[in-house]
Formats: C-alpha cells, structure tokens, sequence
C-alpha cells in the first residue's frame, strides 16, 4: 500500500505557542494518526510545528531544505532533503504531497499555492487567500483531515 505524503505549507516565522503554531501542531497530530507522511520546506514556524505534532503521535516526516546542509533541518524532521536550490525547493515541496494543507504565510505559502495549482494538487486551507478561488477551506486541523481523507481517498 502506498503512503499518503500530505504536503504541509505556511509561514516559517510563527513562534512556538502562537496560535498559528498551536494550529499546525494539532494538524500534524491529527495528520500522523491518520497514518500519512508530513512534507513541508523542513525549517521553522509551521513547518517545525506540523513535524513535531506528527513526530509525537508517531508520524514521519520529510523536510526539503532551501540549504545544502541537512543539518538546517528542524529538531522534528526525520529525512531532510538538503536541496541548496533557496526557495525554488518549493516545488519539490508540492511535488512530493499527494494533497497539500496551507496554513497562514506570506509570499512563499503564495507561490506554493500557485505552484499547487499548476501541478493540479488539490489544496485544503485553514487561512484565507484571495486570488486562489479553487481551494477547499477548513475552519480546523479535525476538519482539514477530513477534506484531505476524501480527496486522498478518492484516488
């Protein structure tokens, strides 16, 4: 049986116990119970939040660095892909989901979104961003998964 990798993007500067963080470290509960891998750009903000809500429900996780160093990886992550390609590696990011959930960012979260629809992955968001009419929004970690599981299971 193949593994589910959900792709998980956001901003890499919200702080542990902000509720940014807080969002993406239940999502990333919720993700590994759901027995699916955790992608992200494996730095910090939502990246390190989603990866260690995965790793402690006993998930796995994949980061893609921007870096050539493997050691740039978040504490949470267990396989950095050390890419030295800055922040075109946000393709690879998207490319490596089979489903992407975006949280709250700024103009890196945009360009995976975009570069979302453009490889035709399907995006669950919990922020609002305008100019991305296909989107399917959730107001919670428990609801995204529940998008997520119909569009991974739908396959």
């Amino acid at each position: 049986m193949k593994t589910i990798r959900i792709s998980c993007i956001g901003s890499g500067d919200a702080l542990p116990g902000s509720p940014q963080y807080e969002l993406a470290l239940e999502a990333g509960r919720l993700l590994a119970e759901a027995g699916w891998t955790v992608v992200c750009g494996g730095l910090r903000g939502v990246m390190e939040a989603v990866c260690k809500g995965a790793k402690k429900a006993g998930g796995s996780t994949v980061g893609i660095l921007p870096t050539s160093d493997p050691a740039d990886a978040n504490d949470w992550v267990d396989t950095p892909v050390a890419t030295g390609l800055g922040p075109m590696r946000n393709y690879l990011v998207i490319l490596n989901g089979d489903a992407v959930l975006a949280f709250e960012g700024g103009a890196g979260t945009r360009s995976e979104l975009a570069l979302s629809q453009k490889t035709g992955k399907e995006v669950v968001a919990l922020a609002r961003f305008s100019g991305f009419d296909e989107l399917i929004y959730a107001h919670s970690p428990a609801e995204a998964v529940m998008e997520l599981t119909k569009i991974v299971g739908a396959r």
